[in-house]
Formats: structure tokens, sequence, C-alpha cells
């Protein structure tokens, strides 16, 4: 488990960590392109490539599981959603607490729901599972990826961008169907089939990994921006949610409501305790959310995993 974490966490570490360094030399409006540039151009290259990966059989084989994950990870989505609701309720209404404006909020939710299913959760999950489990796994990360940041995130990045007078609920829809990330998934499946030239194909392939470092690295630049413990503080919540609470209630109810195999309630638990998604800071980017926050949510829940991560495994392995 060791080796795995490290091969996970090796181009988190490299590429985060030059963020944090070139912020200085970076102009100021470099972050806000990057952002929108992964949002319009780089996650839907990505996704057509992730489409097109794997043969007809092997997809097959995927989506051949019991509808089992699909239940559960709507379900986690769902249950992730009404506890930050909850919780951000609570605090809002608490005397001590400090106010959140529109933007925090919509930033505090997006980190505390939407976890990072694919590069940091399918990196650890072969190493902690059977295959059966790890199908189950990839499931997962397929369904949440699109339900989760290109459908209910965009719905709430959209909310919380406009104003309570503004905001109506075609516009919000309209941004969900005018995701490019969404179109270019289906594209990516339906075109499975057509060959592209060899240097299409591998170089379509290869975007993959420039997309994950550019996401890193814009989130290295926003750390460099933090303004200290003030702007971690606010974050340990949404990480808590995100990497404690969330799968601590996903590994419960598939204890006592479904049948699993120990390896497959794991898989489901670890899926659902993932750090907070890299794809939250590139909302946040686009629709003018509170980004530090979510910067902060992504190092606090990624730290605070490489605790909770053999207590999972101890408890429902």
């Amino acid at each position: 488990m060791g080796d795995t974490l490290f091969q996970a966490y090796t181009p988190l570490i490299f590429w985060t960590g030059l963020g944090l360094i070139i912020f200085r030399f970076v102009p100021k409006w470099f972050p806000k392109l990057l952002g929108r540039c992964l949002y319009w151009v780089g996650i839907p290259i990505e996704l057509i490539a992730l489409g097109r990966q794997g043969s007809s059989s092997e997809y097959q084989q995927v989506i051949s599981t019991p509808f089992l994950a699909p239940v559960i990870t709507i379900g986690a989505l769902t249950i992730g959603l009404i506890v930050s609701l909850l919780v951000l309720w609570l605090w809002k209404n608490s005397i001590s607490s400090p106010a959140l404006n529109s933007s925090s909020e919509g930033s505090f939710l997006l980190a505390a729901i939407l976890g990072n299913t694919g590069f940091v959760g399918l990196a650890i999950a072969p190493a902690l599972v059977d295959e059966n489990a790890l199908n189950l796994a990839v499931l997962f990360s397929v369904i949440h990826n699109i339900v989760g940041p290109f459908g209910v995130g965009v719905a709430i990045a959209s909310y919380f961008s406009y104003s309570r007078q503004q905001n109506k609920w075609w516009k919000i829809l309209l941004d969900i169907l005018m995701v490019p990330a969404l179109w270019a998934f289906i594209i990516g499946n339906l075109t499975k089939q057509i060959p592209l030239p060899e240097v299409v194909e591998f170089s379509l392939q290869q975007s993959v990994g420039f997309v994950i470092a550019c996401a890193f690295l814009l989130t290295g630049i926003r750390l460099s921006q933090l303004q200290g413990w003030k702007s971690l503080k606010l974050a340990f919540l949404p990480a808590i949610l995100r990497v404690v609470v969330i799968p601590l209630i996903v590994g419960i109810a598939t204890t006592f409501l479904f049948n699993l195999p120990n390896s497959s309630r794991l898989a489901m638990v670890l899926m659902s305790g993932m750090p907070s998604a890299f794809v939250g800071l590139i909302l946040a980017e686009e629709y003018n959310l509170d980004r530090d926050l979510i910067a902060s949510s992504i190092l606090v829940s990624t730290v605070l995993l490489l605790f909770v991560l053999p207590v999972w495994v101890l408890i429902f392995g």
C-alpha cells in the first residue's frame, strides 16, 4: 500500500510544488486563464481520450456488474449534499462562526461533495481490492465524474455564482447542458470503434497526463496565494466531511443494507472518501467562486487521507 500511495502522490507533489514555486513569476491573469483552458479544452480532451480507452468487451465487463455501484454512487453524492447543506446551515446560524458569502458557500459544497475518484481513487484501489471489486470502483468513478462534477457540481457552481434575484432554474439547467466535458465524454464513447491515425490517437492518450499536470500546477499556484491560517481553517470542515464523514456513512450503509463482500464494501468506501477533487478548483475559476477555500480543502483532505486510509482498510477491508 505504501508503494501505491507513493506512485499516486508523486505527480501530485511534484506539479503542485512547481506551482507553489512559480506563482511569483507568472502574470496575475495566468491562473484564471489556465483554469478556463482546462474547463473548456483540457478536461474535454481528457474525457474523449478516456472514453476511447479499452475495448467494447472490457467496457461491457465493467457495466455488466450489478447496478449496485450506480445506486451507491448516486447515494453517496446525495448523502454528501444533504449532510453538507445541513452542516453549512448550522455554520451560518452559529454566532461564533465566521460569516460566509455566496461564493464561499458554493466552494464549501463543491469541496465536501466532489471527490478525486479518477486520479487518486483508481490509482489506490487496485492494490487494495480484488478484480470484481475493482470493476465496481471503476463504475463508481465513471458515474461520479459525470454526475458529480459536471452535473451536481455545475449546478452548485452556477447557483452560487448568480445573485438570488437572478437565479433561475433554467439558467442552471442551461449551464449543465453546455458543459463541454459532458459532450466530450459522449463523443469519446460514441467514436470508440472509429480508428484514428496512430499519431492522433497517441497524442490524445498522452494528453491525459498533461491535463492532470496542469490541474496540479493550478492547485499549487492557488495554494501559494493562500493567506496563512485564515484560509486553511475554513477548509477543515469540508475536508473532514469529504474523507471521514461521507465514507463512514457509506461504509455503515453498505454493511447493513447490502450483502457485499468485504473487498467490494471497501472499494465503495474508498471511492466515496477520496480527497476534494481538483475539478472543484476549475469550476471555482469558471464560475468565480472562492478559490482559496477549494485549494485549501484539496490540501487538507489530501493530507487527511493519508491518516484515514489505513483506518478504512482495517474497519471495512
